[in-house]
């Protein structure tokens, strides 16, 4: 049974600043569970283009506000219980609103190492 704390990893070489926000990785690919868990917060008033070509991406909101827009243009507002889900690999921009960082559960599969970072661009997509 493993037993993980937001405090314990805080500060951690598993908590990174992922270009727009911090990521905890509570679970990762060491921990053979076979998907990783992430308490993700998204700064407020950013934009990230965001593509997972690697992986899957399951984020359920627990606080804050903000949008997922599709490649489309569709977009979809995020608030506290809502969940979205990558489930091809799309593309997408993730945007937290003005006043307030966005908190997110973040799941991924397969699962990240841990240290995984963003290179965020305006033109591209940053992927891992």
């Amino acid at each position: 049974m493993l037993i993980r704390s937001l405090d314990e990893l805080t500060g951690s070489r598993y908590e990174v600043d992922w270009g727009n926000g911090t990521s905890v990785r509570l679970l990762t690919a060491v921990d053979g569970m076979g998907f990783t868990v992430c308490h993700t917060v998204v700064r407020a008033g950013t934009s990230s283009f965001l593509e997972y070509r690697s992986h899957l991406e399951a984020c359920f909101c627990l606080s804050g506000s903000g949008e997922i827009t599709d490649m489309t243009g569709v977009g979809h507002r995020i608030t506290p219980g809502v969940l979205y889900a990558l489930d091809r690999h799309d593309r997408h921009r993730l945007r937290a609103d003005p006043d307030g960082d966005m908190t997110l559960l973040s799941i991924f599969n397969p699962p990240l190492r841990g240290t995984e970072r963003h290179t965020l661009h305006r033109e591209k997509a940053s992927s891992y």
